[in-house]
This record gives C-alpha cells, structure tokens and sequence, in this order.
C-alpha cells in the first residue's frame, strides 16, 4: 500500500502531492508504570507508523483522507476548532487549531493519511499523526518550531483538544527515535540518552493480545494514587519527590515505612523497574541482549505480581516465549490489561514463533492474536529521508 500511496493521492486530488512525511509509532522496551514517579522509561521507534501526503490548495480549505477509514471532512480555513464525535480526523485539526491559536498563518491543504501501525493496539498510533501532522506544517509553513516545541504541542493537542490525559513519552519518541537506538527518557526533565541498540540476528516481535483494554483507564488511575500514598509514606524520612529518587538498596532500609502491603507491592515495582532500566541501557549499550532478555523477563513478571496490571492474554505470551529457545525476552509493554506485548525474536525464527506462540495464545485464550516483525526505526521526518 505505502508504494502506491502517490498514485492514490493523485487519483483522490487529481494532482500530484508536493510532499510526504512518515512518523513511527513506538513500542517502551522497559521501564513501565514510572513515568508519572519520576523514573525512566526506554521507548523506541518502530517501523511502523503514518505517512502523510500532502498539497497546497487555493481554496483555503483542509481537505483530510484516509486510506484506513471511510470518513473524509472538508475543513474551511477559520479562527478555531472544535472536536467533532470521535472521528480520526480530530489528531490533525486539533494540531491546526494549536498551529493558529499561536499565531501562525496557513493556507489550505489536500492531505492523504494512511497508517499501517494496528489501531488500538497500544502502539501511539495517535501520538504518529498528531507528530507527523505538526511536522508537516512547521515544514510547509516555516513555523519555526523545534522538534522540542513538535512534540510538546502535540501531547497538548492530545491532552486539551482530545481530552485523554496522557503523558509525554509518546510524542517524545515518534519525533526523536533513531535507526538502532532506544531512548532512555526521564519524563519529568525530559532529558535522555540515545542508547545504541543493534538487535543483531534479533528481531521485535510486537504481539497484539487483540483484546480491548476497558480496565486500563481506571486501574491506572488506582495504581496512580497508591503510588502517592507510598511516597508519602517514605518522605516521612527521606527528602524525595519521586518513588524513582531512590534505588533498591535504599528503599530496603525504608519499606517499614509502607504499612500497607499492596501498596509497598507497588512502590517495590516501581523502584525495581527504575533500576532494571539503568541495567538494560548498559546491556544494549555493550551487545549484551541475553541480559536484556533476563531484565524483559523480570519486568514482565513485576508488573503481573507487583503491579497487577498484565492479566491472562499478556501473562500467556511472556509464558510460551520462555519455553521458545529463539527468544532472549519478552514483556508485556504499555498500560496493561491488553494491548501489546513485545519479544526479542531471531529473525530467522520469527515465522515459526510468530506460528508457535499464535497456536498456544488461541487454545488458552480463545482466539488469535496478531504478530508483527519489526525493527528499531527513525522517528518523524520526511519520507524520502527516513529509513523503514
């Protein structure tokens, strides 16, 4: 479909498109449920993602496509925005409006979406277009914007426009990822390390449980509020503003202070998985994805006896990919309660895993999840300058 997207451009606008754009989706490696406690997250870009076509139009009209869904909108060119029902094309208006609300002058635009990243999947497809979007304008119109400004205004777009509360790692990584590098971020100052991450002979495998993540919202929001509750708890003693202030070692001597044993479940998670971060750049960093392998392990086990948010469909693929002797690791990866897990597959191997781990998913679950390949990508940019 993406070689033909020029061919379907001009057969829907009647013109040639004078530019393209492609932006990833993401998938985080390690390092989950602590970003809101200050701690790291590793996120990479895949090669998945949206790719965008664009032409100037002297109508001043915004005309959006897709080749994913049958809704098409005629936008007239005006002072503000408001969303309209759920539809797809809310990402990109949301981005013009922001775009004029800060004062910037547009003119009409033919634009033609198409994303090959699977839809509900977990995997930031909305963060993709919400990027590529402010991308494309900041390229057409000379906004001037960093990368930075890009990303910080699409997380508000997703957050004031849209209306979901979602943090910043997202954006972050579909616009900064690189070919081979996973990004060690701290989401509270927003500094990070680009670590080098050459799978070898592996491959990600991205699993899609295919089931829908209803629990997610209101379990975070739990798992939210009694991480505040051991915090307060620890700064009975210790000056931190974070769970992640501290490692291990030092919450070992301070765990009394949680008298409440969920709630100590949860901040062990927290600041075990903080370091298992710092662990897993160093064995990327030095080649060393057997080791990796062992921390996804780890993680994906904290997160199901710890923080109680994997379940029997993301619990079941971490399961047959440690009796699968191609895999270094697997995890589960986002929010949990559905949505995706991740392994790290030989590439050679990937089709009969991809068969293997299909077949004992579908006779303990009930039905089918989808197996994608991929590597680590480039994020945003345009198309004939990023590599996928």
């Amino acid at each position: 479909m993406k070689n033909n997207l020029h061919k379907e451009f001009i057969n829907i606008f009647n013109k040639e498109a004078d530019n393209a754009y492609f932006s990833p989706g993401r998938v985080n490696l390690i390092g989950e449920h602590i970003d809101y406690n200050g701690g790291l997250v590793m996120p990479c870009a895949i090669t998945f993602g949206t790719y965008l076509l664009t032409s100037p139009n002297e109508d001043g009209v915004f005309r959006f496509r897709s080749l994913n869904f049958n809704e098409q909108q005629d936008t007239p060119l005006q002072a503000s925005y408001e969303k309209v029902g759920e539809t797809w094309f809310n990402f990109p208006i949301g981005v013009i409006n922001s775009f004029i609300q800060e004062g910037h002058d547009l003119q009409g635009l033919d634009m033609l979406f198409y994303g090959d990243i699977p839809i509900g999947s977990g995997l930031s497809s909305s963060a993709s277009i919400e990027v590529v979007t402010s991308f494309a304008l900041n390229d057409i119109f000379n906004s001037g914007y960093s990368k930075l400004d890009l990303v910080k205004l699409s997380k508000s777009v997703e957050n004031n426009f849209i209306g979901v509360n979602c943090g910043i790692m997202d954006q972050f990584a579909v616009a900064f990822g690189e070919k081979n590098k996973a990004l060690m971020l701290n989401c509270d100052t927003l500094d990070y390390e680009a670590v080098d991450s050459n799978l070898g002979e592996y491959v990600l495998a991205i699993i899609n449980t295919n089931k829908p993540r209803k629990l997610a919202e209101s379990k975070y929001n739990e798992r939210v509020e009694e991480c505040q509750t051991a915090l307060k708890a620890l700064q009975q003693e210790l000056d931190i503003n974070y769970l992640c202030d501290i490692d291990a070692e030092t919450f070992g001597k301070y765990q009394h202070l949680i008298t409440n044993p969920t709630v100590l479940k949860r901040a062990k998670h927290v600041i075990e998985e903080n370091d298992r971060v710092k662990l897993a750049a160093k064995a990327l960093a030095g080649n060393n994805l057997d080791e990796f392998g062992r921390l996804m392990y780890a993680s994906h086990d904290s997160l199901r006896d710890l923080y109680e948010v994997s379940g029997i469909e993301l619990d079941t693929v971490a399961e047959y990919s440690k009796t699968n002797p191609n895999v270094a690791g697997a995890r589960m990866t986002g929010a949990g309660f559905g949505g995706c897990a991740i392994a790290l597959v030989k590439g050679d191997a990937f089709e009969e895993y991809a068969r293997g781990v299909t077949e004992y998913y579908t006779s303990k679950i009930g039905y089918a999840p989808s197996v994608y390949s991929s590597l680590i990508g480039n994020g945003v940019g345009l198309l004939n300058e990023v590599a996928i």
